[in-house]
Protein backbone atom coordinates (compact mmCIF):
# COMPACT_ATOMS: atom_id res chain seq x y z
CA UNK A 1 0.00 0.00 0.00
CA UNK A 2 1.66 3.14 -0.90
CA UNK A 3 1.35 5.93 1.63
CA UNK A 4 0.80 9.24 0.86
CA UNK A 5 1.00 12.76 2.94
CA UNK A 6 -1.38 14.58 5.29
CA UNK A 7 -2.52 17.36 2.42
CA UNK A 8 -5.11 19.62 2.77
CA UNK A 9 -6.03 20.62 -0.82
CA UNK A 10 -7.88 23.92 -1.31
CA UNK A 11 -10.01 25.05 -4.25
CA UNK A 12 -12.42 27.46 -2.56
CA UNK A 13 -14.84 25.61 -0.76
CA UNK A 14 -13.09 22.34 -2.02
CA UNK A 15 -11.47 20.16 0.04
CA UNK A 16 -9.96 16.83 0.32
CA UNK A 17 -7.79 15.73 3.55
CA UNK A 18 -5.00 12.71 2.36
CA UNK A 19 -3.22 10.76 4.43
CA UNK A 20 -1.43 7.95 5.11
CA UNK A 21 -2.99 4.79 7.06
CA UNK A 22 -0.24 5.37 10.03
CA UNK A 23 -1.46 8.69 11.72
CA UNK A 24 -5.04 8.72 9.94
CA UNK A 25 -7.32 11.10 11.88
CA UNK A 26 -10.01 8.20 12.98
CA UNK A 27 -12.68 11.05 13.27
CA UNK A 28 -13.27 11.53 9.37
CA UNK A 29 -15.07 8.81 7.39
CA UNK A 30 -12.58 7.01 5.47
CA UNK A 31 -12.89 7.15 1.62
CA UNK A 32 -10.60 4.50 -0.26
CA UNK A 33 -9.17 4.77 -3.81
CA UNK A 34 -7.79 2.70 -6.36
CA UNK A 35 -6.95 4.68 -9.69
CA UNK A 36 -7.31 1.22 -12.28
CA UNK A 37 -10.80 0.07 -12.61
CA UNK A 38 -10.38 -3.38 -12.71
CA UNK A 39 -12.56 -6.51 -11.47
CA UNK A 40 -9.92 -7.25 -9.19
CA UNK A 41 -9.40 -4.16 -8.00
CA UNK A 42 -13.44 -3.97 -7.32
CA UNK A 43 -13.24 -7.00 -5.15
CA UNK A 44 -10.34 -5.08 -3.28
CA UNK A 45 -11.94 -2.17 -2.54
CA UNK A 46 -14.65 -4.01 -1.01
CA UNK A 47 -12.73 -5.96 1.15
CA UNK A 48 -11.13 -2.70 2.10
CA UNK A 49 -14.16 -0.94 3.59
CA UNK A 50 -14.66 -4.12 5.98
CA UNK A 51 -18.36 -4.63 6.24
CA UNK A 52 -19.52 -7.74 4.93
CA UNK A 53 -22.56 -7.50 2.69
CA UNK A 54 -24.69 -10.49 3.87
CA UNK A 55 -28.07 -11.57 4.39
CA UNK A 56 -30.29 -14.24 3.08
CA UNK A 57 -30.85 -11.44 0.58
CA UNK A 58 -28.11 -8.86 -0.83
CA UNK A 59 -29.19 -5.92 -2.89
CA UNK A 60 -27.12 -4.59 -5.45
CA UNK A 61 -28.27 -1.15 -6.05
CA UNK A 62 -26.47 -0.02 -9.80
CA UNK A 63 -28.37 2.02 -13.02
CA UNK A 64 -28.88 -0.76 -15.81
CA UNK A 65 -28.88 2.13 -17.75
CA UNK A 66 -31.49 3.44 -21.21
CA UNK A 67 -31.20 1.09 -24.28
CA UNK A 68 -28.68 3.00 -26.62
CA UNK A 69 -26.55 4.45 -23.52
CA UNK A 70 -22.89 2.46 -23.50
CA UNK A 71 -21.77 4.07 -20.46
CA UNK A 72 -23.12 2.13 -17.61
CA UNK A 73 -20.79 0.07 -15.54
CA UNK A 74 -20.38 -3.09 -17.38
CA UNK A 75 -21.40 -6.87 -16.32
CA UNK A 76 -17.46 -8.07 -16.87
CA UNK A 77 -16.42 -5.52 -14.68
CA UNK A 78 -18.70 -6.06 -11.82
CA UNK A 79 -19.20 -9.61 -11.65
CA UNK A 80 -17.30 -10.69 -9.50
CA UNK A 81 -17.89 -8.64 -6.94
CA UNK A 82 -21.90 -9.27 -7.36
CA UNK A 83 -21.66 -13.30 -7.49
CA UNK A 84 -19.01 -12.92 -4.56
CA UNK A 85 -21.70 -11.38 -2.40
CA UNK A 86 -24.54 -13.31 -4.33
CA UNK A 87 -25.98 -10.20 -5.03
CA UNK A 88 -29.77 -9.61 -6.67
CA UNK A 89 -29.28 -6.80 -8.88
CA UNK A 90 -32.20 -4.34 -8.42
CA UNK A 91 -33.60 -1.58 -10.03
CA UNK A 92 -36.22 0.82 -10.31
CA UNK A 93 -38.27 1.79 -13.04
CA UNK A 94 -38.70 5.01 -15.17
CA UNK A 95 -40.61 8.08 -14.92
CA UNK A 96 -39.94 9.72 -18.83
CA UNK A 97 -40.01 8.06 -22.43
CA UNK A 98 -37.73 5.46 -22.58
CA UNK A 99 -37.35 1.54 -23.09
CA UNK A 100 -37.28 1.08 -19.14
CA UNK A 101 -40.76 2.16 -17.93
CA UNK A 102 -42.30 -1.04 -17.19
CA UNK A 103 -41.26 -4.05 -16.24
CA UNK A 104 -41.18 -6.62 -19.18
CA UNK A 105 -39.19 -3.77 -21.42
CA UNK A 106 -37.01 -2.98 -18.77
CA UNK A 107 -35.86 -6.41 -17.99
CA UNK A 108 -35.23 -6.63 -21.83
CA UNK A 109 -33.03 -3.90 -21.46
CA UNK A 110 -31.03 -5.72 -18.27
CA UNK A 111 -31.20 -8.65 -20.41
CA UNK A 112 -29.51 -6.75 -23.59
CA UNK A 113 -26.86 -5.08 -21.66
CA UNK A 114 -25.52 -8.26 -20.11
CA UNK A 115 -26.68 -7.96 -16.47
CA UNK A 116 -29.12 -10.75 -16.52
CA UNK A 117 -26.48 -13.16 -17.56
CA UNK A 118 -24.36 -12.45 -14.49
CA UNK A 119 -27.12 -12.22 -11.92
CA UNK A 120 -31.18 -12.30 -10.99
CA UNK A 121 -32.43 -8.74 -11.35
CA UNK A 122 -35.62 -7.64 -9.78
CA UNK A 123 -37.53 -4.08 -11.19
CA UNK A 124 -38.39 -3.65 -7.27
CA UNK A 125 -42.43 -2.24 -8.04
CA UNK A 126 -43.47 -4.77 -9.90
CA UNK A 127 -45.69 -6.24 -7.88
CA UNK A 128 -46.34 -2.12 -5.83
CA UNK A 129 -45.09 0.50 -3.85
CA UNK A 130 -44.44 1.76 -0.37
CA UNK A 131 -43.66 4.67 1.08
CA UNK A 132 -40.48 5.16 3.82
CA UNK A 133 -40.99 7.95 6.23
CA UNK A 134 -39.23 11.07 5.63
CA UNK A 135 -38.17 12.43 8.54
CA UNK A 136 -37.37 16.54 9.04
CA UNK A 137 -37.78 17.41 5.22
CA UNK A 138 -38.83 20.32 4.40
CA UNK A 139 -40.31 19.16 0.64
CA UNK A 140 -40.87 15.44 0.81
CA UNK A 141 -43.09 13.17 3.90
CA UNK A 142 -42.47 9.95 2.11
CA UNK A 143 -40.49 8.60 -0.39
CA UNK A 144 -41.91 6.12 -2.40
CA UNK A 145 -40.36 2.94 -3.49
CA UNK A 146 -40.81 -0.42 -5.04
CA UNK A 147 -42.52 -2.72 -2.47
CA UNK A 148 -39.73 -5.86 -2.68
CA UNK A 149 -36.93 -3.18 -1.52
CA UNK A 150 -37.89 -4.44 2.01
CA UNK A 151 -36.76 -7.91 1.33
CA UNK A 152 -33.36 -7.17 1.18
CA UNK A 153 -31.17 -8.26 4.42
CA UNK A 154 -28.35 -6.02 2.73
CA UNK A 155 -27.48 -3.47 0.28
CA UNK A 156 -24.27 -2.95 -1.85
CA UNK A 157 -24.59 0.63 -3.70
CA UNK A 158 -22.59 0.30 -6.75
CA UNK A 159 -22.76 4.25 -8.55
CA UNK A 160 -21.33 5.18 -12.02
CA UNK A 161 -20.25 8.50 -10.90
CA UNK A 162 -20.59 10.89 -13.86
CA UNK A 163 -22.55 14.26 -14.84
CA UNK A 164 -26.36 14.20 -14.83
CA UNK A 165 -28.37 16.81 -16.69
CA UNK A 166 -30.54 17.63 -13.92
CA UNK A 167 -28.83 16.64 -10.56
CA UNK A 168 -25.50 18.13 -11.86
CA UNK A 169 -23.59 14.72 -10.84
CA UNK A 170 -25.11 11.50 -10.06
CA UNK A 171 -23.09 9.13 -7.42
CA UNK A 172 -24.12 7.03 -3.96
CA UNK A 173 -26.98 9.97 -3.42
CA UNK A 174 -28.31 9.88 -6.72
CA UNK A 175 -28.36 5.71 -6.80
CA UNK A 176 -30.23 5.77 -3.24
CA UNK A 177 -32.74 8.61 -4.02
CA UNK A 178 -33.71 8.78 -7.88
CA UNK A 179 -32.24 5.08 -8.43
CA UNK A 180 -34.90 3.49 -5.52
CA UNK A 181 -37.57 5.49 -6.15
CA UNK A 182 -40.61 3.97 -7.92
CA UNK A 183 -42.14 5.33 -11.15
CA UNK A 184 -44.41 7.76 -8.75
CA UNK A 185 -41.67 8.26 -6.18
CA UNK A 186 -39.19 9.78 -8.82
CA UNK A 187 -41.95 11.83 -10.00
CA UNK A 188 -42.41 12.69 -6.36
CA UNK A 189 -39.02 13.42 -5.50
CA UNK A 190 -38.47 15.25 -9.03
CA UNK A 191 -41.65 18.00 -8.17
CA UNK A 192 -39.96 18.57 -4.59
CA UNK A 193 -43.22 16.57 -3.13
CA UNK A 194 -45.80 18.76 -5.42
CA UNK A 195 -46.94 15.55 -7.30
CA UNK A 196 -47.05 11.58 -7.59
CA UNK A 197 -47.69 11.91 -11.24
CA UNK A 198 -45.63 10.85 -13.94
CA UNK A 199 -47.65 12.52 -16.79
CA UNK A 200 -47.80 15.98 -14.55
CA UNK A 201 -44.27 15.98 -13.30
CA UNK A 202 -42.20 17.74 -15.79
CA UNK A 203 -44.84 20.33 -16.06
CA UNK A 204 -43.64 21.36 -11.91
CA UNK A 205 -40.10 20.79 -12.09
CA UNK A 206 -38.96 22.93 -8.95
CA UNK A 207 -35.60 25.49 -8.98
CA UNK A 208 -32.34 23.54 -8.71
CA UNK A 209 -32.03 24.01 -4.81
CA UNK A 210 -35.34 22.36 -4.25
CA UNK A 211 -34.86 19.38 -6.32
CA UNK A 212 -31.65 19.00 -4.98
CA UNK A 213 -33.28 18.98 -1.43
CA UNK A 214 -35.36 16.51 -2.08
CA UNK A 215 -33.32 14.08 -3.09
CA UNK A 216 -31.49 14.53 -0.27
CA UNK A 217 -34.98 14.01 1.40
CA UNK A 218 -35.46 11.20 -0.45
CA UNK A 219 -31.94 9.53 0.29
CA UNK A 220 -32.81 10.08 4.40
CA UNK A 221 -35.67 7.94 4.08
CA UNK A 222 -33.63 5.12 2.43
CA UNK A 223 -30.29 5.59 4.90
CA UNK A 224 -33.12 5.57 7.84
CA UNK A 225 -34.48 2.38 6.36
CA UNK A 226 -31.13 0.54 5.78
CA UNK A 227 -28.96 1.73 8.80
CA UNK A 228 -25.72 -0.02 8.32
CA UNK A 229 -26.68 -2.84 6.33
CA UNK A 230 -24.82 -0.91 3.18
CA UNK A 231 -21.88 0.07 1.95
CA UNK A 232 -20.93 2.31 -1.52
CA UNK A 233 -18.95 1.99 -4.22
CA UNK A 234 -18.37 4.87 -6.85
CA UNK A 235 -17.28 4.08 -10.23
CA UNK A 236 -15.80 7.04 -12.20
CA UNK A 237 -15.06 5.79 -15.46
CA UNK A 238 -17.08 7.22 -18.77
CA UNK A 239 -17.18 10.72 -17.22
CA UNK A 240 -20.27 12.35 -19.82
CA UNK A 241 -21.74 15.37 -18.53
CA UNK A 242 -24.91 12.82 -19.26
CA UNK A 243 -26.19 9.91 -16.69
CA UNK A 244 -27.10 6.34 -18.05
CA UNK A 245 -30.81 7.16 -18.18
CA UNK A 246 -29.88 9.19 -21.06
CA UNK A 247 -30.42 7.49 -24.57
CA UNK A 248 -27.61 9.16 -26.98
CA UNK A 249 -25.54 11.26 -23.93
CA UNK A 250 -22.54 13.28 -24.55
CA UNK A 251 -19.33 11.70 -25.35
CA UNK A 252 -16.66 12.19 -22.02
CA UNK A 253 -14.47 14.71 -22.40
CA UNK A 254 -12.06 13.80 -19.64
CA UNK A 255 -10.10 10.75 -18.47
CA UNK A 256 -11.58 7.72 -15.88
CA UNK A 257 -10.05 8.71 -12.69
CA UNK A 258 -10.64 5.28 -10.33
CA UNK A 259 -12.96 3.22 -7.89
CA UNK A 260 -14.12 4.90 -4.46
CA UNK A 261 -15.60 3.35 -1.45
CA UNK A 262 -16.69 4.43 1.47
CA UNK A 263 -19.42 3.47 4.18
CA UNK A 264 -20.20 7.52 4.22
CA UNK A 265 -22.43 8.29 0.91
CA UNK A 266 -21.65 12.07 1.51
CA UNK A 267 -18.01 11.82 1.76
CA UNK A 268 -17.31 9.49 -1.19
CA UNK A 269 -19.75 11.46 -3.93
CA UNK A 270 -17.53 14.75 -2.42
CA UNK A 271 -14.34 12.43 -2.87
CA UNK A 272 -15.44 11.91 -6.63
CA UNK A 273 -16.15 15.75 -7.11
CA UNK A 274 -13.23 16.76 -5.50
CA UNK A 275 -11.16 14.33 -7.78
CA UNK A 276 -12.80 15.81 -10.91
CA UNK A 277 -12.24 19.44 -9.85
CA UNK A 278 -8.08 18.43 -8.58
CA UNK A 279 -7.74 16.53 -12.35
CA UNK A 280 -5.26 17.93 -14.28
CA UNK A 281 -7.23 16.85 -17.26
CA UNK A 282 -8.40 20.27 -19.10
CA UNK A 283 -11.33 18.23 -20.17
CA UNK A 284 -13.00 18.44 -16.78
CA UNK A 285 -14.11 21.85 -17.33
CA UNK A 286 -17.00 19.97 -18.76
CA UNK A 287 -18.38 17.88 -15.89
CA UNK A 288 -17.55 20.66 -13.55
CA UNK A 289 -20.05 23.19 -15.15
CA UNK A 290 -22.85 20.59 -15.33
CA UNK A 291 -22.06 20.00 -11.35
CA UNK A 292 -21.97 23.59 -10.72
CA UNK A 293 -24.70 25.01 -12.93
CA UNK A 294 -27.28 22.36 -11.34
CA UNK A 295 -26.52 23.93 -8.12
CA UNK A 296 -24.96 19.57 -7.82
CA UNK A 297 -22.45 20.69 -4.17
CA UNK A 298 -26.10 21.95 -2.49
CA UNK A 299 -27.33 17.93 -2.66
CA UNK A 300 -24.05 17.14 -0.38
CA UNK A 301 -24.86 20.23 1.39
CA UNK A 302 -27.96 19.67 2.26
CA UNK A 303 -27.31 15.84 2.38
CA UNK A 304 -24.71 16.74 5.09
CA UNK A 305 -27.28 18.94 7.86
CA UNK A 306 -29.49 16.07 7.32
CA UNK A 307 -27.58 14.32 9.10
CA UNK A 308 -26.43 11.55 6.03
CA UNK A 309 -22.58 12.11 6.23
CA UNK A 310 -19.39 14.34 6.06
CA UNK A 311 -18.02 16.20 3.07
CA UNK A 312 -14.83 16.26 5.33
CA UNK A 313 -13.06 12.97 4.42
CA UNK A 314 -10.07 10.80 4.76
CA UNK A 315 -8.56 9.93 1.44
CA UNK A 316 -6.75 6.11 1.86
CA UNK A 317 -4.82 5.45 -1.57
CA UNK A 318 -4.75 1.60 -2.10
CA UNK A 319 -2.32 1.75 -4.39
Amino acid sequence: MAASSLMLVNMGNVYARRSAISGSDTSLPKVYFLKDITSGNLMRIYEALGRKAEGKRVAIKLSTGEAGNPNYLQPALIKDLVQRVKGTIIEGNTAYGGKRTNVADHMKVAEEHGFTAIADVNIMDADGQVELPVNGGKHLKVDIVGKDFLNYDFMVVLSHFKGHPMAGFGGALKNISIGIASPQGKANIHSGGKTRDVAKVWDMIPADTIFQEAMAEASKAIIDHIGDRVLYINVANNLSVDCDCVATPAAPQMGDLGIFASLDPVALDRACIDAVRNSTDHGKIHLIERIDSKRGMHNLEYAERLGLGSQKYELVNLD
